[in-house]
């Protein structure tokens, strides 16, 4: 049916779409219920515990938890719209009854620029603190530092959600607006890059610890993510690039792999005082190795082939793009 996984009106609400987009629509409902609990748990024990010097991966929840408690309930709205217009004969997102197709995308997008940073700010909490414990670094600007930049990328984050959007004909001052709020986005987060990087340049002793080599990768990978970034901010950029794989490589260096490195960051720092055990020093730097080689051969030609004009989401391309 079409439908993809951004569920867009009007291929969402059409008659060709089935029964399974309705258990796929309250299925989302039942997952939003969760996480909204689950945040309001962790908001709630974290104000009531916390003090001013806990450990920065709280502070990474309680943002988490703050921005699940924020969007969550616009894409409730938005995706109850859907269900109500599919079975009730309401005309929210369809144009010969009043409604306007677009409010879902900013519904959507509301609730889905947000959850980008859901995912990757517990792999910046985690990364945080482990470069302040093996940097022995208890300086107010490390610490207050990356709070700071991560509480503005919360504030940021959340409003910048129709750069997803410069391709439906928003006027020249939104997208000024969109594409300057998410380009400042940069400033938080060079600090925390720049706060890493000086913390790690005191690791020397280190340097042939697996835990900082992984460090060191997820450095590189993510900014070479924020890089790409700050070129799709630009909408005269974006609507050259957008729907094209230079996005899809954007994507997966912040996220995919960021996230996969905080996990495996995580596993190597916490694995020893779990289990009593650590893992082979040799094994790890050569999984590490393989990983690098991997990722990168993976994803970086994507840029070139956005550049290049091929187009994402479609099953057979054009000749000039096979190898």
């Amino acid at each position: 049916c079409g439908v993809g996984w951004t569920l867009y009106p009007p291929l969402s609400i059409s008659e060709n779409s089935g029964l399974g987009v309705d258990y796929l629509m309250f299925s989302l409902h039942l997952a939003g219920v969760s996480s909204l609990v689950g945040s309001i748990n962790f908001i709630s024990t974290i104000i009531s515990r916390v003090d001013f010097k806990t450990s920065i991966i709280i502070w990474s929840y309680l943002f988490t938890s703050i921005l699940l408690l924020l969007s969550l309930p616009v894409l409730a709205a938005g995706i109850t719209m859907l269900l109500f217009d599919r079975n009730f004969g309401t005309a929210f997102f369809e144009p010969m009854g009043g409604g306007d197709p677009l409010l879902f995308q900013h519904l959507f997008w509301f609730f889905g620029h947000p959850e980008v940073y859901v995912l990757i700010l517990p792999g910046f909490g985690i990364v945080s603190h482990i470069c302040m414990s093996i940097s022995n670094n208890d300086s107010s600007f490390g610490y207050y530092g990356l709070i700071c930049a991560m509480a503005s990328i919360v504030c940021l984050g959340s409003v910048v959600w129709a750069h997803h959007m410069f391709m439906v004909g928003l006027d020249y001052l939104t997208a000024i607006f969109f594409s300057s709020v998410t380009m400042i986005i940069g400033i938080p987060t060079g600090i925390k890059v720049f706060s890493w990087l000086y913390m790690l340049n005191s690791c020397g002793s280190r340097i042939w610890d697996p835990i900082v080599w992984w460090l060191v990768g997820f450095i590189f990978l993510f900014t070479i993510g924020g890089v790409t970034g700050i070129a799709l901010s630009a909408s005269s950029l974006d609507i050259l690039f957008h729907d094209t794989w230079f996005v899809v490589a954007h994507f997966h260096y912040v996220l995919s792999l960021g996230s996969y490195s905080s996990v495996v960051i995580m596993l190597l720092w916490w694995w020893p005082f779990i289990i009593g055990y650590s893992i082979n020093k040799y094994l790890l730097q050569g999984h590490w190795l393989l990983s690098m080689v991997g990722f990168n051969l993976c994803f970086f030609p994507m840029h070139y082939l956005g550049i290049h004009g091929l187009p994402r989401r479609v099953s057979s391309y054009d000749f000039e793009y096979y190898w």
